[in-house]
């Protein structure tokens, strides 16, 4: 019997509401720096908006550096960072590239995709095993996708695509975190993707280089610290809350960022990507939950869990 207090409905209570808010601060940040890139892209091309947004996310990065010591950064994983590290990258630029040609919140809508793709990955590369139930939420989120893109349709774009394959790698990225999660502090995780996204953003931001200029300094440096800050509250609102429950707040994202485009930049938002946003994260949210229960059966009993998967 484990001799550990548990916590209290008071204080549950509490980081329930903790998380929640970090999480709708997240997704504030987060439509926040898709604002600033769309306000840099008007002098520099997104892959070097891409290059600063790194550079200046290492620097807001750095006081964690200061506040665990140089020892975190010991690693026996370095290969592995690497490679996370490039895909993440090319995700990035993916994204960034979308941003700019897409409207706001189509942009971020496609992003949702990401949790379908990391559930397949889940299956070719973590060996797990998904059944009916999780592959029927995933067809039916990639049928949102598609309500989104509309391909055929008069208003369909291959910015699109491109940002789809921005979703698909960012789920290889995820995969990538949750291998590299098993021996590495989170922290150590968020300061060597910093890190190495410095060099590996700065190679494809030569080829279209020119010293920014005016304000535009202001929305790369903005980039920077919406970005980190975003990504540090994303983190700890998912320690504090099951994954769960906090998805559906995400929506709030698609939200923010179709009010800025629509005050901003004169930008309507079709319902169409408002219904497939809608399926999309629907999809999502069946996904969170079937894992959180699957999870919490393995904790509580590990062979009932085990059979539960083989439905899941």
């Amino acid at each position: 019997m484990s001799s550990e207090p548990l916590a209290s409905p008071s204080s549950a209570q509490r980081d329930l509401r903790r998380a929640i808010l970090l999480m709708l601060g997240s997704t504030v940040m987060f439509g926040s720096m898709a604002v600033t890139i769309r306000y840099a892209s008007a002098q520099l091309h997104p892959f070097e908006i891409a290059f600063f947004r790194n550079l200046f996310g290492f620097a807001f990065a750095l006081p964690l550096l200061f506040r665990h010591g140089p020892g975190l950064l010991r690693t026996s994983k370095l290969p592995l960072y690497v490679v996370r590290c490039a895909v993440g990258i090319c995700s990035m630029l993916c994204g960034f590239w979308a941003i700019v040609h897409l409207p706001l919140a189509q942009a971020v809508s496609i992003s949702y995709a990401t949790p379908l793709f990391v559930t397949i990955g889940a299956v070719l590369i973590l060996g797990e095993v998904v059944r009916v139930r999780r592959w029927s939420a995933v067809i039916i989120g990639f049928i949102g996708v598609l309500v989104i893109v509309r391909p055929g349709a008069t208003s369909f774009s291959m910015h699109a695509l491109i940002a789809l394959a921005a979703a698909a790698l960012s789920g290889w990225v995820a995969i990538s975190i949750k291998l590299l999660s098993r021996t590495e502090k989170a922290d150590a995780i968020v300061l060597y993707t910093s890190l190495l996204w410095i060099p590996m953003s700065l190679l494809p931001a030569l080829w279209v280089w020119e010293w920014p200029q005016g304000i535009t300094w202001l929305w790369i440096i903005l980039a920077g610290f919406f970005g980190t800050s975003g990504h540090m509250l994303w983190t700890r609102a998912l320690k504090l809350g099951d994954a769960s429950l906090l998805t559906p707040i995400t929506f709030v994202q698609v939200l923010v960022v179709g009010f800025y485009g629509w005050l901003l930049f004169g930008e309507i938002v079709d319902r169409w990507t408002v219904i497939g946003a809608a399926i999309v994260l629907g999809s999502n949210y069946y996904i969170a939950l079937r894992e959180a229960k699957l999870a919490r059966q393995t904790i509580t009993d590990p062979e009932v869990g085990s059979h539960s998967k083989l439905s899941g």
